[in-house]
């Protein structure tokens, strides 16, 4: 049976995304499954796994926000930005930096910011992976980048440690695509004029699905066992939530199901971005934007197809 839809998966601590999807693919027997953004091994939380024509929406969920819970640590840095990597550097807080101080210096990394990303991190660089040239023991210049931070916040009372002289708190942090949450920790340190790493961290929301809405491996395996996996899968509609949509009358119908280019005025509204196209049954037709070449078209950048066996989210 193939099954297209979403299926966002609680991620537990220990598991790379490519064992989650390994683990779905062997479960579901089907290939066709793909994750909207990969989470470190010791980072857990919403894993959005798309299955058989909700692949080609991969995309359109990794660009949307995403909401972390995690803890900073004041006075270690280490190698990988979290507390899996070497010491690097340390320094003695020998008093506890006030809250206000921590916020304000917060406040500062929120907006349209500059990030280095770590060397340990899947960032391409001349063909290589950072952590390629990082385990080689080769240094080279990583790409500065601009992340978007919506929100930057502590969620909990600084905690010192009066043994290791160093101080955490708990934050939460609302960003967009290609957000390093543990270089954030790492500059909110420098912010403060001390070395200082990620130390714990979850993902709560992404592509606009929240923890609550997540199911476990264990689960997933318990409805193939009782038949019932497609209670957990939601439809493809759910793109709504991170691109522009229409949705067409039947009169629309026909050009839109063989992928014809069409006016730039044949929706009723104008398009100026990837827009998604929904029959009245809510059913995902295909993907438009503006022609490449031709002035005043439209022109399907993906289309979608229900043959009558396949099975869909019916959440």
């Amino acid at each position: 049976m193939t099954f297209n839809g979403i299926l966002p998966i609680n991620k537990p601590r220990g598991m790379t995304s490519h064992d989650v999807v390994v683990k779905a693919r062997k479960l579901l027997k089907m290939k066709k499954i793909g994750h909207t953004g990969t989470l470190d091994p010791e980072v857990d939380g919403v894993l959005i796994l798309c299955l058989g024509q909700a692949t080609k929406l991969v995309d359109y969920f990794m660009n949307g926000k995403k909401t972390y819970r995690g803890e900073i640590t004041l006075g270690i840095a280490t190698e990988t930005e979290d507390k899996n990597g070497a010491i690097i550097e340390q320094m003695k807080v020998e008093a506890p930096i006030h809250p206000v101080e921590i916020d304000k210096a917060m406040q500062t990394l929120v907006g349209t910011i500059q990030q280095i990303p770590p060397m340990y991190s899947a960032v391409k660089v001349k063909g290589k992976r950072l952590y390629e040239y990082a385990r080689a023991n080769e240094t080279v210049d990583r790409p500065v980048r601009n992340v978007d931070i919506l929100s930057f916040k502590r969620i909990s009372e600084p905690e010192y440690h009066a043994q290791s002289q160093t101080q955490s708190w708990n934050f939460m942090v609302n960003c967009g695509k290609g957000t390093y949450v543990r270089t954030l920790a790492y500059d909110l340190g420098r912010q403060l004029g001390y070395p200082a790493h990620m130390s714990d961290l979850s993902r709560l929301a992404t592509g606009g699905f929240s923890i609550e809405e997540t199911v476990t491996l264990d689960k997933i395996e318990e409805a193939v066992q009782t038949n019932n996996v497609h209670s957990l899968i939601y439809p493809m509609s759910r793109i709504q939530s991170v691109i522009d949509f229409v949705v067409i009358d039947d009169a629309q119908l026909f050009a839109v199901e063989h992928g014809q280019v069409v006016p730039k005025d044949f929706f009723n509204q104008p398009i100026t971005s990837e827009t998604a196209i929904f029959n009245q049954r809510n059913q995902l037709l295909a993907i438009y934007d503006a022609h490449p070449s031709k002035e005043g078209l439209l022109k399907p950048v993906k289309v979608f197809h229900y043959p009558e066996e396949d099975t869909n989210g019916n959440h």
